[in-house]
């Protein structure tokens, strides 16, 4: 986190073009941890029903910043020439230099694991591994990571499905992130206009995202909480790909596209990353599913290109593509843990497994269920 804020200041002084994709690279390069490490510590600290809240508030932080970042580079926009430094470079120093003063500040505040907080007394951090460890089984925290632990997770197909929920929806999440000022834009807003009308949809993204937690933890149910949103999505682009000449409706489209799909994302990481059991799969698999997933990020670069404009058809059509294959491996996602739910209840879970081979299965042992 303190990398990625201190190369972000720097993409704010670069003097060159090489220098602003070298620093690019190095951003990239430091935030590939960051969103699986942070997943992975959340992950270790609830309970599989509890989980979705707190997923969704974190990975919901980004619709915030993006409500703010509207608001904060419009107010940025006014220190142009100050220093000699034009608006878009006061926007990576000033945001790097927050994000390094936080990331000294967390270092030393935030716990790795229940056991290591400070400011927790021995008995309540022995009641918190003992509810999870009665949710989610035995973690092996402890226990270090090899090449063949991350061998037998990619033995799982399920592992592969999970790459390719969330792939199918970062591709319209990083689409509408890169490219809705431009989008706003074609509606006939001025510039500080534009980034103002920028940001209702992120704020609404972020309200309906913590709305779908709740029931879902309330319910204790993942499934649905992933096909709806991703429905309230497709409708979206539905509006967006047909509607030309209606500036409002088109814009309240966005709202949907926001909404449906930052809503989704969490669902799909908590649901697949706290069904993941034990320390080495969860670590494995998070990263997998981020990595691979962010991927689509490259793809939405080049979905909306300036020669679409104003209708963006082909961006719009390749983001719904891209949905309905997030709602299809989510579906198939499902039906495999349900099959291996009914598997493991009518097959004898005493199959003379030590509690050490069961620790090491993860959530491949006999007596583990995932949640649905």
């Amino acid at each position: 986190m303190f990398l990625f804020g201190l190369v972000t200041i720097c993409q704010g002084l670069v003097k060159s073009y090489g220098g602003l994709l070298t620093t690019r690279f190095f951003l990239g390069l430091a935030e590939t941890g960051m969103f699986p490490g942070c997943f992975y510590l959340i992950g270790m600290w609830y309970r599989r029903h509890e989980a979705q809240r707190r997923f969704s508030f974190f990975f919901s932080s980004t619709t915030l910043a993006g409500a703010f970042g509207g608001l904060l580079a419009a107010a940025i926009g006014k220190m142009n020439g100050m220093r000699g430094y034009s608006s878009w470079r006061w926007i990576f120093i000033l945001e790097g230099t927050l994000t390094c003063v936080v990331a000294i500040i967390f270092f030393f505040v935030i716990p790795n694991f229940p056991e290591d907080a400070k400011w927790l007394t021995v008995e309540e951090s022995a009641y918190i591994k003992a509810r999870l460890q009665a949710d989610q089984g035995r973690s092996a925290a402890e226990r270090s990571i090899g090449l063949r632990d991350v061998a037998n997770v990619f033995k799982d197909f399920k592992v592969f499905l999970g790459g390719f929920m969330y792939f199918g929806l970062i591709v319209p999440a990083y689409g509408y992130a890169f490219f809705a000022p431009g989008i706003i834009k074609t509606y006939g807003y001025s510039m500080v206009g534009t980034q103002l009308h920028s940001v209702p949809p992120w704020a609404a993204a972020f309200a309906f995202a913590m709305l779908v937690a709740t029931f879902s933890d309330k319910l204790k149910h993942r499934f649905l909480f992933t096909l709806i949103p991703i429905c309230v999505a497709i409708a979206g682009f539905a509006i967006l790909i047909t509607v030309h000449n209606r500036h409002h409706l088109e814009y309240a489209a966005l709202f949907l596209v926001t909404m449906g799909t930052y809503s989704a994302m969490p669902v799909i990481v908590c649901w697949f990353n706290m069904n993941l059991g034990g320390h080495h799969r969860r670590a494995v698999g998070t990263a997998w599913q981020i990595g691979f997933g962010n991927i689509g990020g490259i793809i939405a670069t080049y979905a909306f290109l300036t020669k679409d404009a104003p209708n963006y058809h082909p961006g719009y059509s390749i983001c719904i593509g891209f949905v309905c294959l997030s709602a299809l491996s989510c579906i198939l996602y499902f039906a495999a843990v349900v099959i291996q739910n009914r598997n493991r209840d009518r097959s004898p879970t005493h199959v003379g497994l030590t509690e050490f081979e069961k620790t090491e299965k993860g959530d491949m042992s006999p007596d583990y269920r995932y949640q649905l």
